[in-house]
Formats: structure tokens, C-alpha cells, sequence
């Protein structure tokens, strides 16, 4: 063939497949990008633990005034300031000498008042059988026996002084009356004391500690609502396991429990008061103490959880991205409560089973398609997180 032939050949070829090309739809030009690929979380209903937390502060199980039960002269102290002291120990020591000779003088006048009963008591028998003889008036009969009845209530009283005296002169040696850590003495030895008006030290009984704290009153209308619609389970009796956080960051080892919750809210505050007790053997707490007080127990029996990053701020309120059963982005407005560590509890909204858009949601636009990474479309595992109460 000669090359003018095959020039015209290649030619008419060329054009042909030109023409071709050109009368194709455009959709058969170009091929359309793939869906953009997502994680998700598949939404399921487990039961969470649920914590809540407060401010609270350490006080004392008991706190005693301690104070003299006689006046006088403080002569010496007899303990440790700041110390340990048991109930009985002896603190304080008031001069004895008034007091014992207070004790002498009474006693005296009790033992002259029992001779003096002695002998009425004689009279009384001698003159008896003389009055049955008529051989005495019954006047004189009736002054003797009258006498003795007089001797008997006077030796009543004498006694009375001394048990008053004796007691004195015990109340000079001042006692703990409760068991637990001392504080610093107020009055110095050679002080003049007055009865039950002086202080002299207090004593605060630390194990176990109580551990005080205030609960909104807003916040706990909420606990029993949730609780009467059976989406949160309370503990029996309110009865809350207590973990106490220390002022810098570490958590005390021993866990306490929830004794009291007071049924008045404080019109000043809007709160209502609780109290829990918590064992302090080693005294590493001390009353006054500022505390982080986290309450553990209550649990949330059909709770759905996403983990925040899902959770988007949309025109309304919070809204997730979902994938429907076509593989499509369906945008869903959403109620959320709690924290529960890395995941948002979610009270309304979403239903067992549906499909979070946990990663891509950038990528992800209402009404299109999207490809799910199965590798990551597994539900958060009950025992992941736990629920707590959040400063929102």
C-alpha cells in the first residue's frame, strides 16, 4: 500500500473516533468521586453508672467545749496541745486546797449531826415505855420523838454536803469527756477559772469525720424526677458511696457513706444540706478541710451514650449526624444530659440502633451518600465510662 493511502487510512480513523467521542454523555466522560467514608458508633442502651459531685467540707463527729465545773485557780496542765486524748484523761488541774477543806468542814458537821441523832434516837427508847406506862405526858413523848425525826433530816443534809463537797473537790481535775484530738489551751497556768463559764480547750472527735455539703435544690428536684420516671435508680435510702478528693488533686483511700439528708432548704442559698461519715484512722483528714465530694451508686438503667465529638451545635440546640438504612446523612436534633467521661449521655433523640457519625463529620452533608468504615461502626461498651454530673 502506498503511503499516500495509509495517511488517508489513519486520517479517516482519527476523525471517526473523534466524532465518537463527542456525541457520549458527559456522566460517561468523567467518573463521579466516591462517597466520602465515616465512622460511626451504633446507639444501644446499657446501664451506667452515674456520679454526681460537690464542695464539701470536713468537720468533727463531735466537737466539746471543754470548761470547769468549779472556780478557781489553774495550777497546772496535764496535757499535750494538739494531742491525742482519751475520754477520762485528765487535761487541767484547779487548786484542791479550797475544796478540801470545804470537804473537812462538811464532814465535821455530818458526824456532829449523826451524834446528835444518836442521841435523840436513845432518848426516843428510854422515854417509850415510860409513855406506855403513863408514866410520862404525851407531850414529852412526842418533842423526843420529834427530835429524832429532826436529827434524822439534819444528818440527810450533812451527808448531801459532803457527796456536794466531795464532788467539788473531784471537778478540781479537769477531764476529757469524749476521746479525740485536743486543741491549744485558752488560759495559762495561775489563771483565775470561773464554773461553767470558761474556756479552757475543745476537743474534736476525727474518726471517723463527718464530711458536709450542700446539694442545689434545682438539681435534686431534677434527681427525683428522673428517678420517679424510672431513668435514674438511686441508691437505697440515698444512701451514696462518698469518694473524697483532697485540695491538691489526690483522692483519700477510704470510702464513706451518706447519713444524712437534711428535708428544709436554706432560703438564703437554695440548697439543701447532706452530710456524709467517713472513716480517718490515720487522722490525714482534719476538720475544716475544704474537699471535692463525689456520690457513686446511682445508676442509669436504659441510658444511650455518643462520644462528644458527635455532638454538633446546630441553629436549635445540639443536633448528630446519622446514616439511615439507604446511606444517607440524616441530621438529628438531639437532648443531651450528662457527662459520662469521653462520651454525652443522650436523653432524646436517637433510639437503639441508630448510626452516629462519630469521625467525617466535615465531610459528611445532610441528603448525601457517605461509605461507613465498618471496622469502626461498634457500640460504646457499657463499662467505658461513667456518668457524671457536669458544670455546663
Amino acid at each position: 500500500m502506498s503511503a499516500l493511502k495509509i495517511a488517508r487510512a489513519c486520517f479517516v480513523f482519527s476523525a471517526t473516533a473523534v466524532l465518537a467521542a463527542c456525541n457520549q454523555p458527559a456522566a460517561q466522560q468523567v467518573s463521579a468521586p466516591p462517597p466520602p467514608e465515616v465512622t460511626v458508633v451504633t446507639a444501644a442502651q446499657k446501664e451506667l453508672p452515674v456520679s454526681f459531685e460537690y464542695v464539701g467540707q470536713t468537720a468533727g463527729v463531735r466537737e466539746v467545749e471543754v470548761r470547769p465545773r468549779v472556780s478557781g485557780i489553774l495550777l497546772k496542765w496535764n496535757y499535750v496541745e494538739g494531742a491525742r486524748v482519751g475520754a477520762g484523761q485528765s487535761l487541767f488541774q484547779i487548786d484542791p486546797a479550797p475544796y478540801q477543806a470545804t470537804l473537812a468542814r462538811v464532814e465535821a458537821d455530818l458526824a456532829s449531826a449523826e451524834a446528835r441523832l444518836a442521841q435523840t434516837t436513845r432518848d426516843a427508847a428510854r422515854l417509850k415505855p415510860l409513855h406506855e406506862a403513863k408514866a410520862i405526858s404525851q407531850k414529852d413523848y412526842d418533842d423526843a420523838v420529834s427530835a429524832q425525826e429532826i436529827a434524822a433530816a439534819d444528818v440527810k443534809s450533812k451527808r448531801a454536803q459532803v457527796t456536794e463537797a466531795r464532788l467539788n473537790l473531784q471537778y478540781t481535775r479537769v477531764e476529757a469527756p469524749i476521746s479525740g484530738i485536743s486543741s491549744r489551751a485558752q488560759k495559762s497556768e495561775g489563771s483565775l477559772v470561773e464554773a461553767q463559764q470558761t474556756l479552757l480547750t475543745t476537743i474534736t472527735q476525727v474518726d471517723p469525720l463527718y464530711v458536709i455539703f450542700s446539694i442545689p435544690d434545682a438539681e435534686h428536684l431534677k434527681l427525683q424526677h428522673e428517678s420517679t420516671a424510672g431513668t435514674l435508680r438511686l441508691p437505697r435510702d440515698g444512701r451514696f458511696d462518698v469518694h473524697v478528693k483532697l485540695a491538691d488533686g489526690t483522692e483519700y483511700a477510704r470510702m464513706g457513706k451518706v447519713n444524712f439528708t437534711d428535708v428544709r432548704v436554706d432560703p438564703q442559698t437554695g440548697t439543701i444540706d447532706a452530710r456524709a461519715v467517713i472513716p480517718n484512722p490515720d487522722l490525714k483528714l482534719r476538720p475544716g478541710q475544704f474537699v471535692r465530694v463525689r456520690l457513686s451508686g446511682a445508676m442509669r438503667p436504659h441510658a444511650i451514650t455518643v462520644p462528644q465529638r458527635a455532638v454538633l451545635e446546630g441553629p436549635n440546640g445540639k443536633i448528630v449526624m446519622t446514616v439511615n438504612d439507604k446511606g444517607m446523612v440524616e441530621p438529628r436534633p438531639v437532648t443531651v444530659g450528662d457527662w459520662a467521661g469521653e462520651n454525652w449521655v443522650i436523653t432524646g433523640g436517637l433510639k437503639p440502633g441508630d448510626k452516629v457519625i462519630v469521625d467525617g463529620v466535615v465531610k459528611a452533608r445532610p441528603g448525601s451518600p457517605v461509605r461507613v468504615a465498618q471496622a469502626q461502626a461498634e457500640a460504646v461498651q457499657p463499662s467505658a465510662a461513667v456518668a457524671q454530673k457536669s458544670a455546663r
